[in-house]
């Protein structure tokens, strides 16, 4: 299990802003701050940071939803927020059949997921 992670931004305040608009759909809050590092939390765990860097390393990170709608609402914040389109809401039987997704990039060009485990498609 792991307990969190941290990416790194070139720009704290833009991507500050940026995931404090696209993951309240999943119900993230930021809640903690150090210089320039924030972390957001679940309701469980702060288990999500940025921090800021002279080097960013692109990354691919996924959030898990609870339903299609928090799929689909991340998604819209995320591009509302400023993100890029990696792919819209919806199912990627390639992956298995009750995989809900939507990608999306943040300002440095991490790929951003969000992604909920329909179990009924795979009956």
């Amino acid at each position: 299990m792991i307990a969190h992670v941290a990416i790194p931004v070139s720009n704290y305040s833009k991507s500050k802003e940026f995931y404090n608009t696209t993951l309240k759909p999943l119900g993230y809050k930021n809640n903690m701050e150090y210089g320039e590092a924030a972390g957001f939390n679940d309701g469980k765990n702060t288990d999500f940071w940025i921090s800021k860097s002279d080097t960013v390393t692109k990354t691919h990170l996924a959030f898990e939803a609870k339903s299609q709608k928090e799929v689909e609402a991340f998604y819209s914040a995320a591009l509302k927020a400023g993100g890029k389109d990696n792919g819209g809401p919806g199912y990627r039987p390639e992956y298995w059949p009750g995989y809900y997704a939507a990608f999306v990039y943040d300002p440095d060009g991490h790929n951003i997921e969000a992604v909920w485990y329909d179990y009924s498609a795979d009956k």
